[in-house]
């Protein structure tokens, strides 16, 4: 599980350094995407997790596809004890926006989150 979520954060910071993105929004970019694949794997039967970034004008856009089922996405309280479920607040936190769409092709859905983008000279 860990390991996915750490490849999708070395693909993502390679692809903003190749876009010259600014340091706060490769660090912003990789804990969305961590947060949003390690939710895919955990919450998830998916075989297969796949991720993917666009430039939409002012906006980076990461998403997660995945071709399994699971529980509803939804943003909840976390207990002061508890060792997980505050994932969704941060997304909440740096996106702009962010959703749930099915896939285009068959089961499963895509998590999204729009994060702003001022400072990208791309």
């Amino acid at each position: 599980m860990d390991t996915s979520a750490a490849e999708a954060r070395r693909r993502i910071r390679q692809q903003l350094a190749e876009w010259r993105a600014p340091r706060e929004i490769c660090d912003n970019a990789q804990l969305v995407i961590s947060e949003l694949v390690t939710n895919a794997l955990r919450h998830t039967d998916s075989e297969t997790v796949g991720c993917e970034l666009q430039l939409l004008d002012s906006l980076l856009r990461v998403a997660v596809a995945s071709d399994g089922v699971g529980p509803q996405h939804s943003v909840r309280l976390a207990g002061e004890e508890e060792e997980s479920g505050r994932g969704l607040l941060l997304v909440c936190a740096l996106a702009t926006v962010w959703g749930v769409r099915p896939r285009d092709a068959g089961r499963g859905h895509v998590v999204w989150a729009d994060l702003p983008l001022e400072r990208v000279g791309v």
